[in-house]
């Protein structure tokens, strides 16, 4: 696997923190992380690639193809801002230079799987079905994952896309009922491995500890420890 797409269930699931994870797991590999739209950042700040680079280490490559101010959905911020929208195909195109002088490649979408890039309806799952690659789905921890892990890794199926698997992308220090519940029932319930959990508030550690973690979350797929 060179190119590895990862979307979530919805925003502010915990996209950036596991796809640093998977980075920092992937430690003694060549490791680029694409962000084809930025949103709700002005020019200059840290954007996700950044962070992800940050927490994972100098083994990272961070790209960026477009930054939009407004906190909105790719197609809406770029439309608000006067500015292209990016298209599958940049995206495609961009991650396949980078997987010529990577190991591996992690591109990271906006928001969930169907989030619009452009007015024309493209979406990240467009991306993927360029590139022919497994998309990895980053979940909630608590009530209602199961029904939207469920819907996005259907609408994976009717694409005919691989899902690698899922990661609980915040998972408390002391999970709930629904939350440990949800642990076990995920895999049955969305037809997908459960392969890792990546612990609320993780991207708050100093990188290097986050570094000599990382693989203690995740499964021996994305390069944890996890059987």
């Amino acid at each position: 696997m060179t190119i590895l797409v990862v979307t979530g269930t919805d925003t502010e699931v915990g996209k950036t923190v596991v796809t640093a994870a998977v980075a920092a797991a992937w430690r003694d590999r060549r490791v680029a992380v694409l962000k084809p739209a930025q949103t709700g950042l002005a020019p200059g700040e840290p954007g996700d690639a950044a962070e992800v680079a940050r927490l994972a280490g100098g083994h990272v490559t961070a790209v960026e193809l477009a930054r939009f101010p407004e906190p909105l959905a790719p197609a809406t911020a770029a439309r608000r801002a006067g500015l292209p929208p990016v298209r599958p195909h940049e995206i495609a195109e961009t991650a396949e230079k980078l997987a010529a002088e990577h190991d591996v490649v992690l591109v990271e979408g906006a928001g969930g799987l169907l989030v619009r890039f452009d007015d024309g309806g493209s979406t990240l799952a467009d991306a993927a079905r360029l590139l022919a690659a497994p998309v990895l789905v980053v979940a909630r921890a608590g009530l209602g994952t199961l029904n939207a892990t469920a819907l996005t890794t259907e609408a994976l199926r009717a694409r005919q896309l691989d899902c690698l698997g899922a990661v609980v992308g915040s998972m408390p220090a002391e999970p709930d009922l629904a939350a440990r519940c949800n642990l076990a029932d995920l895999p049955e319930v969305a037809g997908v491995p459960l392969l890792g959990a990546v612990p609320a508030g993780a991207g708050s550690l100093k990188p290097a500890d986050f570094r000599t973690a990382s693989r203690s979350w995740l499964a021996t797929e994305l390069g944890g420890d996890l059987g």
